[in-house]
C-alpha cells in the first residue's frame, strides 16, 4: 500500500483528512497518505500548484470540490470567492505539477465540473464533455464522481474509465436510523429525476410518484423557463411519509413548492433527499418553508461545500461520505471489485424491515 498517495486540494481539506484516516483504518496502518503540496496565488489572481513530496511511481488520487465557494483569495486588493472554473483549473495545475512521474492518476470530483452543461441545444458550449476530454489529454487514468447529472456524458471519453457512484445507501442508512418512517412513498420532483426516484423506491421496496413541471417557454428567468405549476401523478399521498429525491438543489424553490403541495395533499412527513445542496440563493427560503411546515427535514451529503452555519439548522442533516470515498480508493488501488460498494440494496431492505417490525 506504500505507493498509494492522496493529493487533497484546499477546497476539500476536511473530507481529505477524513479519507486519509479511514484509509489508515482500512489498511491497519498509521501511514499518512496525503502528499505535501501547496496552492498559491499571485495578486492578479493567477495560480500555481507545487508538489513538495516525491510522487514517482505512486498511485495518485486527486481530490477536489469544484463547488466550494467558501475558498477565497485576495485579488487586486479585494477578497474573491473561488468559482468552479478556478477549482477545475487547479486540478489541471496539479496534474501538470506531477510532471508525468506518477504511475497512475485518478481524479475524484464528487461534484462533476459543469455536469449540468452535459448536452448541447443550438449554439451552446458543451463544457462538461470538453472538460473531461481535457483531463484525458493530460494523461490521467481514471475519473471518479458521484451522482452525475447525466452519466451519459462519459461517452465524451469512451476510452477513459469513468466511475459514477451514488450515495443512496449511505443516505438511506442515516434516514432509516434517525427517522420514524412507516407508510412510505418516493416522489420525483420532475421528469428528469424519475430514474433516480425509481432507484430509491426499489432500494426501499415502495411505490413511486412524479411531479410534472409545466413551464412558460415564452420567458427565461435566471437562465431557465419559469415554472407555472406542478402537477402530481401517482398514488394518493394522504397520511403517507414521503421522500422527494433529486441530484442537486440550487435555489431550492422548485423542491419547496413540491413539499408544500404534498403537505396540502395530506402527506404526514416530507423528507427531501439530495446529493448536492448548493443553496445558490441562500437559505432563507428553507428556513421559512420549515417554519411553515412545508417539509420536515433535508438529507444531503458533505460531497460539496455547505457553510458551517447552514449545517446548524435543525432541518438539515449532512451525511458523511468520506468512508465511501476511502473504500472506493482502496478497491481501485488493490484492483478489487467495486460491486459491494455500488450495491447496498439488501442492507437497506433489511434495515427497513427491522424498522417496520419494530
Amino acid at each position: 500500500m506504500n505507493n498509494l498517495k492522496l493529493i487533497v486540494l484546499d477546497n476539500i481539506k476536511k473530507i481529505g483528512d477524513d479519507v486519509n484516516y479511514k484509509l489508515q483504518n482500512l489498511n491497519n496502518t498509521k501511514e499518512n497518505y496525503i502528499v505535501n503540496m501547496s496552492q498559491s496565488r499571485f495578486s492578479n489572481g493567477e495560480g500555481k500548484v507545487t508538489i513538495n513530496d516525491t510522487v514517482r511511481d505512486k498511485d495518485i488520487y486527486i481530490l477536489s470540490d469544484v463547488g466550494n465557494y467558501g475558498e477565497t483569495y485576495k485579488m487586486h486588493n479585494f477578497m474573491h470567492h473561488m468559482a468552479p472554473d478556478e477549482h477545475f483549473q487547479d486540478i489541471k495545475r496539479t496534474i501538470s505539477a506531477l510532471s508525468g512521474s506518477a504511475e497512475r492518476i485518478t481524479v475524484i470530483m464528487p461534484l462533476l465540473y459543469q455536469s449540468r452543461q452535459d448536452k448541447r441545444e443550438g449554439k451552446e458550449s458543451l463544457d462538461c464533455a470538453i472538460a473531461l476530454q481535457e483531463l484525458e489529454h493530460m494523461g490521467i487514468d481514471h475519473i471518479v464522481t458521484f451522482d452525475c447529472h447525466n452519466p451519459n456524458v462519459c461517452n465524451a471519453i469512451p476510452n477513459l474509465p469513468f466511475e459514477n457512484f451514488y450515495p443512496t445507501n449511505t443516505i438511506l442508512t442515516d434516514l432509516l436510523t434517525k427517522e420514524e418512517i412507516n407508510d412510505l412513498l418516493v416522489i420525483s420532483p420532475d421528469l428528469g429525476a424519475t430514474k433516480r426516484a425509481r432507484y430509491y423506491a426499489e432500494m426501499l421496496g415502495c411505490d413511486v410518484g412524479i411531479f410534472y413541471k409545466r413551464r412558460d417557454l415564452s420567458k427565461v428567468v435566471n437562465g431557465k423557463n419559469p415554472i407555472v405549476e406542478h402537477t402530481y401523478i401517482g398514488k394518493d399521498v394522504k397520511d403517507k411519509d414521503v421522500i422527494v429525491v433529486d441530484d442537486m438543489i440550487a435555489s431550492g424553490s422548485s423542491m419547496l413548492e413540491v413539499g408544500e403541495d404534498l403537505k396540502e395533499k395530506g402527506a404526514k412527513q416530507v423528507f427531501f433527499i439530495t446529493t448536492f445542496s448548493l443553496f445558490t440563493e441562500g437559505i432563507d427560503m428553507f428556513d421559512k418553508a420549515y417554519q411553515d411546515n412545508a417539509f420536515d427535514k433535508l438529507y444531503t451529503t458533505n460531497l460539496t461545500y455547505i457553510p458551517e452555519e447552514y449545517q446548524q439548522r435543525k432541518w438539515l442533516h449532512t451525511v458523511d461520505c468520506s468512508e465511501k470515498i476511502a473504500q472506493i480508493i482502496n478497491c481501485l488501488h488493490n484492483k478489487e471489485s467495486l460491486k459491494n460498494i455500488s450495491n447496498g440494496k439488501d442492507k437497506i431492505l433489511a434495515l427497513r424491515y427491522v424498522r417496520k417490525k419494530g
